[in-house]
């Protein structure tokens, strides 16, 4: 059952981490934009390149907060990203316990092949 819930939620987080796949695009796109006027507002020396990156810049900030839903779909990759990690540990943890009893196994044989010679 536990599997089964865990698989489930995976599922959700998958289809939610899809359905803002447009919007963290667009928000991708409002960062770099953002940046881009903030570094050339620096850069300008004249004023009306000073007035002209900062609307750029105002433009940028508005595509960022009108994709805010996109730290949803951020959110539910991380959840996803954590809870493959601690899947592939659990399985991990099985194989090398799997290992340290094989290598337990080989030193009794290797003892034993010892005590006869």
């Amino acid at each position: 059952m536990k599997k089964f819930l865990t698989f489930l939620a995976a599922g959700v987080l998958v289809i939610i981490a899809l359905a803002s796949l447009g919007n963290l695009i667009a928000l991708a796109i409002g960062v770099a934009l953002a940046y881009w006027s903030i570094k050339s507002f620096l850069k300008s020396h004249s004023l009306l390149g000073k007035f002209s990156w900062g609307i750029v810049g105002l433009i940028g900030l508005s595509i960022v907060f009108g994709n805010f839903p996109a730290i949803i779909g951020i959110v539910a990759i991380a959840l996803l990203y954590y809870g493959y990690r601690q899947w592939k540990n659990e399985r991990g943890d099985k194989d090398a316990d799997k290992a340290y009893k094989s290598f337990e196994n080989f030193e009794e044989q290797w003892d034993s092949i010892m005590k006869q010679q």
